[in-house]
C-alpha cells in the first residue's frame, strides 16, 4: 500500500514539475526611442519597466517605458544645466 501511494506522489510531483518549467519567460520590448543626440546616462529593466535616464538638450530627463511593448509611459524632468 505505501509503494502505490509513493508511486502516485512521484506522478503528482513529475506533473507539477512539468506545468511550471514550460512556462513562455515574459516578453521585454527589443528597443526603446530616446531624443536623437541625446546621452543615456542610465538604463534599467524593473517591475515591468524600462527606466531610462538621459541628458539632451542641457536637460536631463528620465523616461520610463513598458517593458512588454516599449511604449513611452511617462517622461520626467529631472534637472536642467
Amino acid at each position: 500500500m505505501g509503494i502505490l501511494l509513493l508511486g502516485f506522489m512521484a506522478i503528482g510531483v513529475a506533473l507539477v514539475y512539468r506545468v511550471m518549467r514550460d512556462s513562455p519567460p515574459p516578453a521585454i520590448a527589443a528597443e526603446v526611442a530616446v531624443p536623437e543626440g541625446a546621452e543615456i546616462l542610465s538604463a534599467l529593466n524593473t517591475d515591468g519597466t524600462i527606466q531610462v535616464t538621459f541628458s539632451a538638450g542641457g536637460a536631463t530627463m528620465l523616461n520610463i517605458y513598458d517593458a512588454g511593448t516599449g511604449e513611452l509611459v511617462r517622461s520626467v524632468t529631472i534637472g536642467t544645466d
